[in-house]
């Protein structure tokens, strides 16, 4: 790939012309980038007053993989071929879906970009990215957007939640009674007399020591094996993501097909989260999974409320507008309340932000948006996805090369193992 990059260099130095001439970037334009669209009216007006587009002709190398980035491109002309570090690539053109996304954002390019024809850009500075949040309001504050004002369903629970009258669920006794214990470094035999008090959880665990996330010769028959098999921080970890299903149950048929859904799908975001954590080894694969399980938790109290509402007021199309504009802040608010830590409480505001980017290091938030990401791709019901590769959080994964199919190769690799892993978890 050196060798090629170098070629590439010398391409560049050749004297050619461009058949484009850099033009303003208008507002119509910058509404149909992702995530710029989401910038406030005023930021848009004011960004498109200065931005001007830069061109560059064929066989122009944009970036290598590996350089430093202090800025995002995205493609308005032309087309461009990118090349991970194994030498896999694909193409993008202009005009198309994935031309609504960065070419790469993380703060490392993480593909190679090779101009195919003349080609016009537009860079935006990572500050300019990140301000996207600084504008935010208070992190556990709802915002409705002025569309859904006549949302009925999403206007009562506002009023419901702003008078705090709001039910935060119980984080379950026996993960708090461990929790607590924990803090007075106790050893593995008084863990496991604090998690016997609980038969169902108990026996779980042992299951869980014994699927394929944990390969061992010799099955674990006991919950100290387990206990000591799994290890006892991750034990904790295991224990809350174990008693954590017991929250999305409701009586309302209509609420439990939506907290269903919820549930499964946030456990498939786990157990990758947990392969993911696992393969890198960048942040531990228990708490990885723990956080595949919290990251869409905020919905719980929202729907429970719907369920106590007559089945006339709201419809069904009125709960899903009203989701994701809900769930991340009542999800922050119930783990601040649970006394999780920080790296845990902001992975329900940011886990569906693929430009998200909390810092230079591989972080939880990181791995459940890499793994949400990996979990949508190939369903049609999702047309609007980057690819992996572009996004901040695969620039901080280590030694690990991208698929062309922007799929990560050791998620798809552990298919059977998440697989297995799922069939534990989710009874």
């Amino acid at each position: 790939m050196s060798f090629l990059n170098s070629l590439f260099k010398e391409r560049k130095k050749t004297p050619v012309t461009c058949s484009l001439e850099p033009e303003a970037v208008s507002i119509d334009t910058l509404e149909t980038l992702i995530p710029v669209r989401n910038f406030s009216n005023d930021k848009l007006l004011a960004f498109a007053t200065e931005a001007k587009s830069e061109v560059y002709p064929a066989d122009t190398l944009l970036f290598s993989a590996g350089d430093q980035a202090d800025s995002v491109l995205y493609l308005l002309k032309g087309s461009v071929t990118l090349s991970d570090s194994s030498g896999q690539n694909y193409g993008i053109q202009a005009g198309t879906t994935k031309a609504k996304f960065p070419l790469s954002s993380g703060a490392v390019h993480t593909t190679t970009a090779l101009a195919v024809s003349d080609v016009a850009v537009m860079r935006v500075s990572h500050n300019i990215m990140a301000s996207r949040h600084s504008e935010a309001t208070p992190l556990a504050e709802l915002h409705i957007p002025e569309e859904l004002s006549e949302n009925h369903l999403l206007q009562a629970f506002l009023q419901h939640y702003n008078n705090e009258e709001m039910e935060i669920p119980s984080l379950p006794d026996i993960a708090v009674r461990l929790r607590h214990a924990m803090q007075y470094d106790i050893g593995i035999a008084d863990a496991v007399k604090i998690i016997q008090l609980d038969p169902v959880i108990s026996a779980k665990l042992v299951e869980v020591a014994n699927c394929p996330l944990y390969v061992c010769s010799t099955p674990a028959k006991s919950c100290f094996t387990a206990v000591n098999r799994i290890g006892l921080h991750a034990t904790r970890s295991l224990v809350i993501s174990l008693s954590i299903h017991h929250i999305f149950k409701s009586k309302s048929p209509v609420i439990k097909k939506h907290l269903d859904r919820i549930w499964k799908q946030s456990l498939y975001i786990s157990t990758l989260s947990y392969v993911l954590a696992n393969v890198s080894k960048q942040a531990n694969p228990e708490e990885a999974l723990l956080a595949g399980l919290v990251c869409d938790i905020g919905a719980v109290p929202f729907l429970n409320f719907a369920a106590n509402l007559p089945k006339d007021y709201y419809t069904e199309a009125d709960i899903e507008l009203a989701l994701p504009y809900v769930k991340g802040p009542i999800g922050y608010r119930i783990l601040q309340n649970w006394g999780f830590t920080e790296d845990f409480i902001k992975i329900p505001l940011f886990s569906e932000d693929w430009y998200q980017n909390q810092g230079p290091e591989l972080d939880l938030t990181d791995i459940v948006v890499l793994s949400r990401l990996h979990s949508k791709i190939g369903l049609n019901q999702f047309p609007e996805l980057p690819a992996i590769t572009s996004i901040p959080a695969a620039s901080k994964l280590k030694d690990y090369s991208l698929s062309p199919e922007h799929s990560l190769k050791i998620l798809h690799d552990a298919k059977q193992q998440v697989h297995d892993a799922l069939a534990t978890l989710i009874h």
